[in-house]
């Protein structure tokens, strides 16, 4: 499955190792990630060098080759709140994963979607759990 992975970059960085973990559970599994690189500890050196122009167009078109978006959104972002709108108006399945206890946007948590799923996990283990049930689910 191609899956478009959401997570922050400027917004901050403190749930980096989770995303590590979690694109690499998810590749391991044999799905294919354009944006698996977001979650390198390098990313915000390397996204510098990168117009917002060029950014925008390429991300565009990642997403909608997409079969699903899988967003951490632990960390307020604007851009992965743009992203998740973006998903869900172009009819894709979009996972929403945070970490248990954090606050996060009422436009997400509150938003009655059907295509849109919002988890809290406890640690990266559920983490991968609800990620892999997620893309399951849509699979079948």
């Amino acid at each position: 499955m191609n899956i478009y992975f959401a997570c922050s970059i400027t917004g901050g960085r403190e749930y980096e190792r989770i995303y590590q973990d979690l694109t690499a559970a998810l590749l391991a599994d044999g799905h294919t990630i354009p944006t698996a690189r977001l979650a390198d500890s390098n990313v915000v050196l390397t996204e510098e060098a990168v117009s917002p122009r060029e950014v925008y167009e390429r991300d565009v078109i990642w997403m909608r080759a997409a079969d699903a978006l899988i967003a951490e959104v632990s960390v307020p972002s604007h851009g992965v709140g743009y992203e998740i709108g973006f998903a869900l108006n172009a009819g894709k399945p979009v996972l929403c994963l945070y970490q248990d206890g954090r606050k996060i946007s009422k436009m997400i948590g509150g938003n009655p979607h059907p295509n849109l799923l919002v988890e809290a996990y406890k640690d990266v283990g559920e983490a991968i759990k609800l990620a892999k049930n997620f893309l399951e689910g849509i699979q079948s």
